[in-house]
């Protein structure tokens, strides 16, 4: 359990729901761990949040415990789309904890959000990657299936094509220098996802296909509060085991400064 997630599930107002899918990550694989490593190195976490005076405990969080991957990657995400649409309807806000970012496509498509906030060192707007149209690489392209806007935060690779389409109109592209004066003013509902190479792998090692020259934490944690208040989810995405805890620890504060900012604003 995701250390202060206690509440009951039928009355919780945000959902921890872990997703280790683990089939098409690329270069370093392992993030199957993710959402057992994000628990664990949470656990050391004080309760309560001066910024927000509030403690995680009196959040009404639940922990849904891990969707299980199937071997057929379409079949999970749309039985892991179902559980997101579930607390959907009773109006519990979900925290998907990957896994690969792939599982942010189960998500986006539950909520239909208008805009699709990403972290991300990658610009994931391949058509397909290795043959596979529902790589990890392509999550970006199938959000903007639903969502009319893509914001991509921290973005630093790409391929020739993913950079042509990231130039068009339903598609921001910001780099790594420009996030911290990046104006987080955005029309409707959105879609918040993490994935955890955004940051400089000296800061989150424990991540598949890591790029160098990305984000610090505190930009990260600034962006995550200030996009929190009016996403209709979260997802914290691609930790896996290739490091001391790093990329876990991370994905677990962001996580938990997304339900402060949220249950405050």
């Amino acid at each position: 359990m995701f250390p202060g997630a206690a509440a009951d599930r039928s009355a919780a107002d945000y959902a921890v729901v872990g997703a280790p899918l683990d089939a098409s990550t690329t270069f370093q694989p392992g993030t199957r761990f993710g959402p057992r490593r994000v628990r664990h190195f949470a656990e050391s976490f004080e309760d309560y949040d001066h910024h927000t005076d509030q403690h995680f405990t009196d959040l009404a969080v639940a922990d849904h415990g891990n969707v299980r991957p199937t071997d057929d990657a379409a079949e999970y995400i749309e039985f892991l789309r179902g559980t997101v649409a579930e607390y959907r309807d009773q109006g519990t806000v979900p925290l998907l904890v990957g896994g690969e970012h792939t599982v942010s496509v189960a998500a986006v498509r539950a909520l239909d959000p208008d805009v699709f906030v990403c972290l991300d060192a990658h610009l994931d707007l391949r058509d397909s990657f290795a043959g596979n149209p529902l790589s990890h690489a392509t999550a970006t392209r199938h959000a903007l299936e639903v969502a009319d806007h893509a914001v991509i935060l921290g973005a630093r690779a790409g391929c020739e094509t993913e950079w042509d389409r990231a130039a068009q109109a339903d598609v921001t592209a910001v780099p790594p220098e420009e996030v911290p004066s990046w104006d987080p003013t955005l029309s409707g509902d959105v879609y918040l996802s993490v994935d955890v190479d955004a940051a400089d792998p000296g800061y989150a090692p424990g991540t598949g296909t890591k790029e160098p020259f990305g984000l610090d934490p505190p930009t990260m944690h600034d962006v995550v509060r200030s996009v929190a208040p009016q996403s209709v989810g979260f997802d914290v995405v691609e930790v896996n085991d290739r490091d001391d805890g790093q990329a876990a620890v991370l994905g677990a504060k962001l996580l938990r400064a997304f339900v402060y900012a949220h249950a405050d604003g």
